[in-house]
């Protein structure tokens, strides 16, 4: 059975890709910081393994992850999900929030992936999705931090399929749009109803278009894909 770790599995996205991952026959490991109960309901669900770790805390990836391979386990997929937004001005979104994002947005990506590689290379297999958004296209108004670390996670997917793919290891990245989770809460009817007049095909992104995503660019039948940013945004950006 193939094994894949899902950080920021706790949230609606990252539950999404988590189920449909094991329903995919992946055993399923859920990385999560404060949603510890949340973390291990889903866990049951889905026959998996809870993990607790800080993404944007080198020291903490390594150990745990070391931990979890140990000399004879294996992570046959890494799916980079975790991830923290702010709407707020660039000039005075506070300093702590700022670096945040782009520790545990972009940082945390590069932790993750740095710890499990040396594992993937030395068996000359292995996959990772990132979870970028449209925003790190195209950039956005009031969530410039949260852009950046985003468009940095574009970046470092085409970056890093190009050095390890002589290794059998595949990089990729899912740019989703508006997505229906709780994190869009913060936003009135008319502020939702005024988002949807801008997507093309009329309706939101459900957490499961993004799990559907990461599931074909994990999938033998994306084989030959590799750093490429696959849009789930209904066409909101082109």
């Amino acid at each position: 059975m193939k094994t894949a770790l899902v950080t920021g599995g706790t949230g609606g996205i990252g539950q999404a890709i988590c189920r449909k991952l094991a329903d995919n026959g992946y055993c399923v490991i859920i990385n999560y910081l404060h949603a510890e109960e949340k973390a291990r309901r889903l866990a049951d669900d889905i026959n998996g393994k809870a993990v607790k770790f800080d993404v944007s805390d080198v020291d903490s990836v390594n150990n745990v992850l070391s931990d979890i391979i140990g000399s004879d386990g294996k992570i046959d997929l890494l799916v980079n999900n975790a991830g923290i937004s702010e709407i707020d001005l660039f000039t005075t979104i506070p300093r702590e929030k700022s670096d945040s994002i782009i520790n545990i947005n972009l940082g945390g990506t590069l932790n993750c992936s740095r710890a499990v590689l040396p594992y993937m290379i030395r068996r000359k297999t292995g996959c990772i999705v990132n979870i970028s958004s449209m925003w790190g296209q195209v950039g956005a108004s009031c969530e410039v931090d949260y852009s950046a670390s985003k468009a940095g996670i574009i970046g470092f997917t085409k970056a890093l399929a190009k050095e390890v793919a002589p290794s059998g290891i595949r990089v990729n990245c899912v740019s989703p749009g508006f997505i229906m989770t709780e994190m869009n809460s913060r936003f009135t009817d008319e502020e939702l109803d005024g988002i949807k007049e801008e997507i093309p095909l009329g309706f939101f992104g459900t957490p499961e278009h993004v799990a559907d995503a990461v599931a074909f660019l994990s999938s033998e039948s994306a084989e030959y894909i590799t750093g490429q940013v696959l849009a789930v945004n209904g066409g909101m950006v082109i």
